[in-house]
Order: C-alpha cells, then structure tokens, then sequence
C-alpha cells in the first residue's frame, strides 16, 4: 500500500463542487486522505467521488448548506460517523457578488456574509472538538484548519465593499483561533488567493463582469490546482511546523 504525508486522516472540503474545493479534494486524496467533499450540487459532488476512487482514494460526498447551521453541524457529524476522525477542515466555499455600496442588493450582503462569514463558523465550530482530539493520537500529532480568504481580504476596491468585509473577517478569526489552539497542535491557517480561474465571477451580473473585464491587466491567472498545491503543503507540514497565513499570487498580478 502506498504511504503518503495524509494516510489514515479525514479531511473536509467545503465548496468543493468546483473551482478551488474540488481540486483541493482531488489534492489531498492523492497525499493519502480520506475526503469528505460538502456542497449544495450534490450531482457534481457524485461525480468528484467517482474520480476520486477511480484514482484509488477515498471520498464521501455530503450535500448540505452550511449557512444552515443544523446542516453544517450534520456533515460534520456524518463524516465523523462514517470515518471515525476528522483531522483536517478547509473552509473553501465563498461567494463573491460586485457592486458599489449606493443602491445595492441588500440580499446579495446576506449572501455572502452567510456564506463567507457564517457558514465557515459553522463548520469551524462542529468541527474542532474533532481535530483537537485527533491532534492528541500518534497518527500525526497534528490537526488543521485551513481557511480560504482572498487578495481582497488584504485590499479593499471599489465595488468589492462588502465582499473584503467578509474577508478581512476571516482573516482576523482565523488568526484569534490559531491562538486560542496552536498550543494544542491544531494548526490554524489563512490562505490569501489572487486572480483564479473558477466560477467565482460568474455569480455577478453582466453589467458586473463586462467591468472587470475592461481592467482585467491579468494575462496569466492561477488555476485551481495552484491553489490545491499550497493547500496541501500548509497540511502537509511536520506537525512541529505551522503556516499561519500563505498569499498566492499570479506573478503578472500587481
């Protein structure tokens, strides 16, 4: 059998029917984890897992809303049920919906702060008395949570209000957390995107997209994989060694 840095754990991605989650996925079932992918489109989710095991790994696709706390709680608890541990989470899914602050959608805020802020709570929350006991067993000695955030949790834009809200957020959440447990060798990280090829901005109007467009000076942008790459490697650590924040740029993006 083939042993790799993950063998023996259990890892959650959310957000992983496309984009980042689904290649981060992909990624850590090839170091040797067990994966449990959560999202709404539980058709995508399906066919994630069949690739997967078709590559000889492990995964469970787990459909729930996770701004739903009842339902973030339970994905957690099914996975746990279903493997017994869970040694890594990363708090993927995200939304991004543009515009200036005048005149918006007051719906589209909700949106993304229950879904960026809240539904990485609750996953958070359901999920850490899990990952501080498996830091305690001789697998690894070691858990981790890994949380998505972006360039625009560093940089505010116009337009991009209160998308950077909710990220800023995660920024400063994940660094009170990483102090609240480092000391019980769960590792807490932040990973900071720049420009990546996903649907994120596809959710926005055209009006929206035909903006970005215009000043869109990003000839190469990264691809999903890139960002499993980094993922990987802030999880793939010596359990004495812990990434606390990671920025992944485009080198063409300034």
């Amino acid at each position: 059998m083939r042993i790799t840095a993950l063998t023996g754990t259990v890892a959650i991605v959310t957000g992983a029917s496309s984009g980042i989650g689904e290649a981060t996925a992909r990624r850590l079932a090839e170091h040797g984890a067990t994966v449990a992918v959560v999202a709404r489109r539980k058709d995508r989710l399906d066919e994630l897992v069949a690739a997967i095991e078709a590559d000889g790994g492990t995964a469970l696709a787990v459909e729930a809303d996770i701004t739903d706390r009842a339902q973030a709680q339970a994905a957690v608890a099914t996975v746990v049920q279903s493997f017994g541990r869970l040694d890594i989470l990363v708090n993927n899914a995200g939304l991004m919906l543009l515009g200036p602050v005048l005149g918006a959608d007051i719906d589209e805020w909700d949106r993304m702060i229950a879904i960026n802020q809240q539904g990485l709570l609750h996953m958070t929350h359901a999920a850490l008395p899990h990952l501080l006991a498996a830091a305690k067993d001789d697998l690894r000695g070691v858990a981790d949570i890994v949380n998505v955030s972006s360039i625009a949790g560093r940089q505010a834009w116009p337009s991009f209000g209160v998308y950077a809200m909710t990220k800023f957020g995660v920024l400063g959440f994940t660094e009170a957390l990483r102090q609240e447990v480092t000391k019980q060798q769960v590792r807490v990280g932040v990973l900071e995107p720049g420009a990546v090829v996903t649907e994120l901005v596809s959710h926005n109007s055209q009006e929206v997209r035909d903006g970005l467009d215009a000043t869109d000076d990003i000839p190469v942008r990264l691809q999903p994989d890139d960002i499993a790459d980094s993922i990987a490697y802030m999880v793939t650590r010596p359990s004495h060694s812990s990434i606390a924040e990671l920025w992944a740029m485009p080198t063409s993006q300034a």
